[in-house]
């Protein structure tokens, strides 16, 4: 990493200018309790915020307070050097699916193209996504599949801080980050029920230097995902299930160029996940999953704690190994420990075409709950190192 730079003149004026301008939504119009539309008064008291001349500005949601949102956008670039969304109240999204569905959208809060923003101030965001969970057809399998809106959205933003919130009961995905340069995401509680389909805690998609720390995420679905486009991420802290676990993917769907590198997750605890740490690959992909490091890692009762699948298809088509793959290289496990609720705890499914490369285990233990564990690899070569249990073996 780069050594510290002196601070420009933007960030001193940040430290010791003087306090932001406040404009809180409730002056605007908003504060109905969720018996209105909230969404116009905080699209204008957002405006005024982000249009404001002072250095900093603060965009309040006051706290005791219950706010109804339908889809919207909060747009910069802003004027304010840098501007906060303090959300202290409860927003609360329509759970009348065709608001989304008739108009196309995908996303609930979006923040888009901003510099230096702050999301924070202990509040909620419910997605109210029930109705867009049992018209699911993971659940209903006659069902059309629809995607979902997503409930927090960030796109194209750089030096963002997002802390302190808790988000719960998405329709989707939880808080997706796109396209986006150093980011900061702490202290966030995700929630929604272990049944619900496709509700990720937290994505990311290309977007670099990102920093996951000390969540506690408990979803339907992976509780950190990290796609293509990523370099340079780190997840620390995680307590996560249920859900199915901490992704690296999955990667070159539809035969895509993908890569995702210097990923780093330390720190974790899974709790009754159905997976553990895992990288997911796509049949006939290309590309490039690097540098990637697990370590110290708690799991609990975790079904698959350790999987790489380079195999990764739709399971409703026939899956046949194929010429090319997304290469796999450069993977360190360190200080994984725990219970594995399966017999394999550790699984390298690695592709023929392109060999899974310089995987490194050290100091691994993961037991059966009353009963032993296995691990088994094939096309793949494995470096195991100090105390492994299970040993690794090539699957014949």
């Amino acid at each position: 990493a780069d050594g510290p730079t002196a601070e420009s003149s933007d960030e001193l004026r940040l430290r010791s200018g003087p306090p932001p301008r406040v404009v809180d939504v409730d002056d605007y119009g908003a504060g109905s309790n969720g018996g209105c539309d909230d969404t116009e008064a905080f699209l204008a008291a957002w405006r005024e915020a982000c249009n404001s001349t002072d250095y900093r500005s603060m965009f309040l949601v006051p706290e005791g307070k219950t706010y109804l949102l339908m889809p919207v956008t909060f747009r910069g670039p802003c004027r304010a050097i840098s501007i906060t969304a303090m959300i202290k109240g409860t927003l609360e999204a329509p759970s009348n699916r065709s608001v989304w569905l008739d108009r196309n959208l995908q996303e609930w809060i979006t923040f888009e193209g901003i510099d230096r923003l702050h999301v924070l101030g202990g509040g909620t965001l419910n997605g109210n996504g029930q109705q867009w969970w049992i018209n699911s057809c993971k659940l209903n399998k006659p069902m059309r599949c629809i995607k979902g809106p997503t409930a927090l959205y960030f796109r194209r933003c750089t030096h963002l801080v997002v802390e302190d919130l808790q988000v719960r009961d998405s329709m989707q995905m939880h808080v997706a980050i796109s396209y986006s340069w150093n980011v900061l995401v702490s202290k966030l509680f995700i929630t929604a029920p272990g049944w619900s389909p496709n509700t990720d805690g937290i994505h990311v998609s290309n977007s670099k230097e990102v920093s996951i720390s000390d969540c506690t995420i408990s979803t339907g679905d992976d509780c950190v995902s990290i796609v293509s486009g990523s370099m340079f991420v780190r997840v620390t802290g995680i307590f996560c299930g249920p859900g199915h676990g901490i992704s690296i993917g999955s990667l070159g769907a539809s035969n895509s160029w993908a890569h995702v590198s210097d990923v780093l997750v330390e720190k974790a605890t899974l709790q009754g996940t159905t997976n553990g740490v895992r990288i997911k690959t796509w049949q006939g992909g290309h590309g490039f999953a690097e540098r990637i490091t697990f370590q110290d890692v708690s799991m609990h009762n975790v079904t698959n704690p350790v999987i790489i699948d380079q195999n990764y298809c739709d399971p409703r088509k026939p899956c046949h190994e194929q010429g090319s793959g997304v290469a796999v290289r450069n993977i360190h496990y360190r200080n994984i420990s725990g219970t594995s609720a399966s017999k394999v705890a550790i699984s390298f499914i690695c592709s023929e075409a392109v060999h899974c490369d310089g995987i490194v285990m050290q100091d691994i233990n993961l037991v059966g709950e009353g009963r032993h564990t296995a691990c088994s690899y094939r096309n793949a070569t494995v470096a195991q190192l100090g105390y492994i249990f299970p040993f690794c073996s090539v699957e014949m």
